[in-house]
């Protein structure tokens, strides 16, 4: 991917005077991938370990952080895990801490990380573009290269300030919530010899939310987003129908409804094609709440 990796592997850190050459090593750095197995690693004399130091570090000089959390400890051998019982509930909780307020991909096996990697990695070079770098011998000159430092650092604070930006949530009394209906309304083809016809159903918010909030952790288009909508219904309305659309307006009304309740929130960005799109995220009220409606229970 054209990129320069600084892999923390070749710099074990073993003391703070080491750590400190480390920081200087991620100080240089555009993105930190951070990747969480089953050990804690390594410990400073406070008893935090050095990888959660590069974490904690990476994230307070403002970098995109690419979190990829093993998906069940208890599933890896145990010669590559924790024996020791402090560790293991240190690295639990490091584990909820990376995992809280930002998104993550969960990974079982060593083979998925290339290609998770590789995706979030162009998805984050796409959406926060970092400056990188040039060869010295293209470099320009002193008073242009700090020029270029002035507006990195700009960037990197507007950059921070949005990210402490909380999306908007309206606080009128009578919004619907949850747990309330409504119509989505559209057209649908039957089969192909007869016209099209209207036809409505009553969702719940909730009904809503849940079927389109996975899809939003690939950032996608706010077209890509009305054709899952739209698939999700048809499933539950008209199955076997030839033709499936939701009335445009009625499908707006649901982006603002659930940019309202704080779930979720929109961006325009560029594309792979170099035009402007509106793209859909989770918030973090957004990914809990999906959490909160997809996971799966232990049985009563």
């Amino acid at each position: 991917m054209d990129c320069i990796p600084a892999g923390m592997e070749m710099f074990p850190a073993s003391n703070e005077e080491q750590f400190e050459f480390i920081k200087k090593i991620i100080d240089d750095c555009d993105y930190y991938v951070l990747i969480i197995g089953g050990r804690y690693g390594s410990t400073g004399a406070d008893g935090i370990s050095y990888t959660e130091k590069e974490y904690d570090y990476a994230k307070s000089i403002g970098l995109d952080v690419l979190g990829f959390v093993h998906a069940n400890v208890d599933e890896i051998v145990v010669a590559k895990t924790d024996k020791d019982e402090d560790a293991r509930q240190r690295l639990s909780a490091f584990r909820k801490k990376v995992c809280e307020g930002r998104l993550v991909k969960m990974w079982s096996d060593s083979k998925e990380l290339p290609g998770l990697v590789s995706l979030s990695l162009h998805m984050a070079m796409k959406m926060n573009p970092a400056v990188g770098w040039i060869r010295a011998s293209h470099a320009g000159s002193r008073e242009l290269l700090e020029q270029v430092n002035k507006l990195r650092e700009e960037n990197e604070k507007l950059r921070n300030d949005i990210k402490k930006t909380t999306p908007i949530k309206f606080s009128f009394d009578d919004i619907a919530d949850l747990e309330d209906k409504f119509t989505i309304s559209g057209r649908v083809l039957r089969n192909t010899n007869e016209h099209e016809r209207n036809w409505s159903h009553e969702f719940t918010w909730s009904d809503i939310f849940y079927m389109i909030s996975p899809g939003l952790l690939q950032y996608p288009s706010h077209d890509s987003v009305k054709k899952d909508l739209e698939l999700a219904v048809k499933k539950r309305v008209y199955p076997g129908g030839y033709s499936f659309r939701i009335d445009p307006q009625i499908f707006e009304t649901i982006s603002i409804q659930l940019k309202s309740l704080g779930l979720v929130t929109t961006k325009y960005a560029e594309t792979v094609k170099g035009g402007m799109a509106l793209f859909w995220s989770l918030t973090p009220a957004g990914e809990r709440k999906m959490f909160e409606l997809r996971i799966v229970r232990k049985s009563s």
